[in-house]
């Protein structure tokens, strides 16, 4: 059984575009599926378990992981167990447990115990050097 989420960020499908913006409202369009789902009204937490893929088109992401949790309050989605994230440029992220903040586009990466965060990614030199961002 697949189910897909439809709470908040989380549509199942996109809206039918009625205005000019409706390519806006698609930036903010995230597909969860996965064996089960369930979600908490209360707390705003949807929860995937099993085979879970998301797709965020937006950002040319694709990524799987055997758990995702979504917290709509943070803007938050956590993604545990055998997470691969793979980008349209052909970067790709394999981690134990990836954190992903929507709002400022960060991603924190955790191993497993005794292991390491793999990821590859495409440099491109014609691109101009971006200032490091320091702690």
């Amino acid at each position: 059984m697949v189910a897909l989420a439809s709470v908040g960020l989380v549509r199942s499908q996109p809206l039918p575009a009625t205005s000019d913006d409706a390519g806006a409202m698609d930036d903010g369009l995230i597909t969860i599926e996965s064996d089960s789902q369930s979600a908490d009204n209360v707390t705003g937490v949807v929860t995937a378990s099993g085979n879970v893929r998301i797709v965020y088109p937006a950002r040319g992401m694709v990524a799987t992981s055997r758990q995702a949790q979504y917290f709509s309050r943070e803007g938050r989605l956590v993604l545990s167990g055998d997470v691969d994230v793979i980008q349209e440029d052909g970067s790709t992220l394999q981690a134990e447990r990836v954190t992903y903040n929507l709002e400022d586009e960060r991603a924190l990466a955790v191993p497993n115990e005794g292991g390491q965060v793999r990821s590859t990614m495409i440099l491109r030199p014609d691109q101009p050097a971006q200032t490091p961002l320091t702690p």
